[in-house]
Order: structure tokens, then sequence, then C-alpha cells
């Protein structure tokens, strides 16, 4: 898809051709380079002792739930996107973000950054908008989950391996 789009230089029109020593653009006329776009966006799973917070979105094929997830805005770090984001979304405050894992995610050329972080406090309050219902749940008590491909997945199933005997 990047390479259908990237067809003229943003800086005088003229044609852009493939360089074959990098994965960029060069153009003919000026040499501006161009490269493409990553959007970074974090994913977190959220843990109260023995539960995990599960979410649906509008989006997501109905009755399917998972972690939070959400865009890194301009400037933002990591560990503070996480931290807004699960307050965006579902009202709670976090605490010991820890880096769990990435994958590459083409839904918009994004490189999804997974995090495990503990509840820390506040209720539940979803805007009914982009999250439509969340809870808490046991890893014997999940409701349906993400495909086995996805990092949320790999989250989830990190969780259930741990917690599965209740402990």
């Amino acid at each position: 898809q990047w390479d259908r789009a990237q067809v003229f230089c943003s800086r005088c029109g003229a044609s852009l051709s493939d360089r074959k020593d990098v994965r960029a653009k060069e153009c003919q006329r000026c040499g501006a380079m161009v490269f493409p776009r990553i959007s970074p966006a974090i994913i977190v799973l959220i843990k109260r002792g023995d539960e995990i917070l599960l979410a649906r979105s509008q989006r997501f094929e109905k009755g399917l739930y998972s972690v939070l997830a959400g865009f890194v805005e301009p400037g933002e770090t990591l560990e503070a996107a996480v931290v807004r984001e699960v307050k965006e979304e579902v009202g709670v405050s976090v605490s010991n973000i820890t880096y769990f894992g990435s994958q590459p995610w083409p839904y918009p050329d994004s490189l999804m950054i997974g995090f495990i972080a503990d509840y820390e406090s506040g209720e539940i309050s979803i805007d009914g908008t982009e999250i439509v219902d969340a809870g808490w749940y046991r890893a014997g008590s999940l409701p349906p989950i993400p495909d086995k491909v996805s990092i949320a997945r790999r989250l989830i199933d990190w969780f259930v391996e741990r917690y599965a005997d209740g402990s």
C-alpha cells in the first residue's frame, strides 16, 4: 500500500523512484528521501489479582472481548500512552507498566507494543462510543477472545497460563 501511495515528492512534485539499498523512495529532482511511516500503538493487559480487564469495542465481532489498545500520540512515551489510553477507554488508573513484546500489524502500518500493567484504582467507566462493554474476568471464565495470531491473544494466554488454577 505504501508503494502505491508514494508516487510523487511532497517537496517538489517530481516522481519518486525506489531505492535498492534501503526501503525508501528518492525524488529524482530534489533528492528528498521518503521512508515508510509506522504508527506505534500500545496494547495492554491490566491485571487485578487473579482477574484481567477485558473490553468490547463496537468494531469487534459480536461478543468478542480483548485487552485495551490505542495509538501513541506525538511526543508521548509508550508508558504515558498506556496510562492515557486506559484512563480514556475504561476510566481506571494503572501502575507497574512492563514491556511484554511487539507485533507488526497491517492496519494502518502499525507496530503494536504490548505491556502488562497492574490495576491501581478507579471504577470501570466506559464512554459507550469506542468501548461498549468492559469487565474483570478470571482465567477460567473468559468471554470469546482474539485469535492466536494476535499479540492480544498472547497477552491473554500469558495470564491464563499463570492463573488458570485460580492462584
